[in-house]
Formats: structure tokens, sequence, C-alpha cells
């Protein structure tokens, strides 16, 4: 029986808590040098696609910019469109909202990203529903957040008969879409792309985000990267696709992940603990702890014990959507901390640090690829999104050490062997004249 081929990205780290800026290693997040070296390390390791992330307002803490958004960030097209001259396979996945775009806008950019790259482009459907974000747009504070999804859905579903009105360059037929949402026709100012439309990615973890995954997506971006955890999401969201006329291939499943590697076992573990106290200083503590118990608490010792009192209920000490984690329980969540922090010993720096780390594939280059693919095999995933904690260089040693020994078991691919990114994932072709995501307008099947 044929091994499962193992599915790989690369995540650019970007701001957030996983990079390490202390390490002479790193290097700008916004030098188009940094953007270029990440996608030739993933191209030349035969990655499936490269993905970015958004970031649409710099974030706030207790009214200050977070310490990572200083830089900022670059738009999203702008790289990708860049990224695609110095590629020829790699797929270019962007994190594009859907809140705050007009589909006829999203459809021409996408479809330009894919006529320039031959067909390489992904779009991670992403929703912002906070009032802080809003506030850069002319729709802040308009849509309720019990409509971001209805308005994804309208607006996939939107841009989805933009692109099917077209067929070959002299083909001028018109389109027209009607939703609560939007009100859209007239004749799309491209032809059809070399994918049809872009690969559709999406990260939401809610029901109505599986639902909308099962319907709409071409691979989820999961944060269900321990093995067991990944079964029972894998498991879960593939069980609702034959409800919308798909097969269980349709949808890759490819949680994010990061890797420390060592020539040991032993060496790699020493490592990752100095990586994790890197990422988690006493600071970056004091921060993660603020954003759960909602309060000023610089005058503790990230050293010392976790605050006694609960969560504090009001405004949010900490705005902006990207990397801000959001408690839905936080009083639960404070008790997990605590009771963590008094089975083991822990301060609150150490607390953190168990608390918030992204799964970790660590150890030597043989054990990370085992545990790759054992897990890859076993159903826990369909591949993995790597985050590396080091930019841009940081995929350079899992490329040189660890992709040829996924290539030695047979379970990763020795050269691309399709030229889109729906070859790269194994996803069938879109059909000419046809929504490939009508079923996303629909309620599910009882």
């Amino acid at each position: 029986m044929p091994r499962k081929q193992i599915h790989l990205a690369a995540h650019f780290p970007g701001v957030n808590n996983t990079t390490v800026w202390s390490d002479p290693a790193s290097g700008s997040h916004i030098e188009y040098d940094s953007f270029a070296h990440f996608a030739r390390t993933a191209e030349r390791a035969k990655f499936d696609f490269l993905f970015l992330a958004e970031g649409l307002r710099l974030r706030e803490h207790r009214g200050r910019i977070y310490d990572l958004d200083v830089m900022g960030r670059p738009d999203t097209f702008t790289i990708l469109n860049a990224l695609a001259a110095v590629t020829d396979h790699l797929g270019l996945a962007g994190t594009i909202n859907s809140t705050f775009t007009e589909p006829y806008d999203v459809a021409r950019q996408f479809a330009s990203l894919d006529h320039l790259s031959g067909g390489r482009a992904a779009w991670n459907v992403v929703t912002s529903w906070d009032a802080f974000t809003g506030e850069n747009f002319r729709r802040g504070g308009f849509l309720p957040k019990e409509k971001r999804y209805s308005r994804a859905k309208e607006q996939l579903a939107a841009a989805a008969a933009i692109w099917d009105s077209r067929g070959g360059p002299e083909d001028r037929s018109e389109f027209a879409f009607t939703s609560d949402q939007f009100d859209v026709h007239g004749r799309f100012a491209l032809p059809r792309s070399p994918q049809g439309r872009p690969v559709i990615l999406q990260a939401g973890d809610s029901e109505e985000g599986r639902e909308f995954a099962a319907a709409s997506a071409d691979a989820i971006f999961s944060r269900h990267a321990d093995p067991e955890a990944g079964r029972a999401f894998l498991s879960d969201v593939k069980g609702r696709l034959a409800r919308y006329g798909r097969r269980w291939d349709d949808l890759k499943i490819l949680p994010a992940a990061t890797f420390v590697l060592g020539d040991t076992d032993a060496e790699a573990a020493e490592r990752a603990e100095v990586v994790r106290y890197q990422q988690v200083s006493p600071q970056t503590a004091i921060v993660f702890a603020e954003q759960l118990w909602n309060t000023d608490l610089s005058d503790r010792d990230p050293d010392g014990p976790l605050p006694e009192f609960d969560p504090v209920s009001g405004e949010l000490v900490s705005q902006g959507r990207a990397s801000v984690r959001q408690y839905r329980d936080p009083k639960a969540d404070a008790d997990r901390w605590r009771a963590l922090a008094e089975e083991k010993n822990l301060s609150l720096r150490e607390t953190v640090i168990h608390m918030t780390g992204r799964h970790t594939f660590v150890g030597s280059p043989a054990t990370v690829a085992a545990a790759i693919d054992d897990a890859v095999q076993s159903d826990a995933a369909d591949g993995y999104v790597l985050v590396p904690h080091v930019t841009p260089g940081g995929l350079d040693e899992f490329a040189d050490r660890v992709v040829p020994l996924l290539q030695e078991r047979g379970s990763f691919r020795t050269d691309y062997t399709g030229t889109t990114l729906r070859d790269h994932l194994g996803l069938a072709p879109v059909p000419t004249g046809t929504d490939p995501t009508a079923a996303a307008t629909e309620a599910p099947p009882a």
C-alpha cells in the first residue's frame, strides 16, 4: 500500500510570539530579501506553499503599541506578487480579511496573482469583528460579531461567481450575485486564471468555522497539532464533507507547528528549552498574564507566583486580533494555570511557557522526520504548516536535514510533479462554469 504523502507549508513568522528577534541570526520581517530567502528555501525543499498572515492594525497593550508590532507588516499582495518572480513552483498563500474587503477587489487581486504565478495562488479567508480593527475602515462597528461567517461565506460565493464568469480571453460573460451583504454584477476584467480560482484556506475552529471549512475550504490551517487532538479534529471536519458532496481527500488538514533540531535528541531538548525562554522573556510573561487576568500586573515578579485573584471583567487590556489571546472563560483558564503551577511548582513565567507554546517537533532530524511521518500516516494531519523561530533562515536546517529523510521514507516528494498549487495538494481542478462554493451559502442538511 503506497504511503500517504505529506504536505508541508512554510509560515513566514512575521510579528508573533514564536519569533526570537534577539537571536543573532534573526533578520528583518519587512525587507524583501527576508521574504525572498524564506521562499527560495521553501521551494528548494519542495514545500507546497508559503503562507503569510495578516495584520490590519497594530496591536495595543494597555494603550501602548505591542512590542512586536513596532515595525508593522507590509501588504500581502505586494509581497506575494514579488515572490512570484523569484519562485517557479511554490504556492503563494495570503491571508485576506473578508470583513473589510469587497468581492470584486479580492477576486481581481487573487486572479492577478494566479496569472502572474502560473497558478500558485491561495486565499486564507479570515473574518474580523472587533471594533478596534474596524476603526481603520469605513465599516468600523458596522458588522455584528454573529454575522462574520455569513459575510465570509457570501463574499467567497460572490468571488467564485466572478471568477467563474470568464472562460477564455474572448469570453465576455457577465456575473451577478445578490445576498444579504452583497449585490454585485458586471463583467470581470480578467480571463479565467490557471487554477480557475485560488486554493481556499481557512483557520476557524468554532462550530461555524468547521462547517464553513467542510463546505468551502481546500485546506485548514489548524491549531490541533498534538496527534490525539489532531485525529479527533481531522475525523470531525472530514466527516462533514459528504453532506456537501465532497470526498475525504478534498480537504487537507494542516496544523501549525514549530521545530527544534539537534544532532541528538538530548541536544535538541536543551536547545528547545533555551528557545522557549527566549520566546517568553520576563516582560513577555507579564504581558501574557495580563491578557488573561485583564489587568495591570507590572508590579508582579515573573519568577514569582501567579495572581491569587480571578481575572478582572471589563474592557480588554489588549486590543487587536492577531496573536493577542482572547479567553472565552478567563476564570476557568486562570484556574487551569494555577493548578498547573501548583502541581509542577512553576513560577508565573514558567507557567506561561508551558501554556502558550505551539506544538513543537523536538529531536534529531531522524526523530523529527519519524514523528511527522507517523502523525500523517495515522491521520493526525495531512501535513504541517511549519513556523520557524528565526527569520528568515530558520527553515534552512529543516530543508537540509529533515526533508531528505522524509523523502527516503517515500512520504514526501523529491520533485514537483505539477505546475499549480492544486496539483501540489492533490486537489481536483475546478470545473469551468460551476460555483465550487455554492454550498457555503446554504444551510447544512439536517
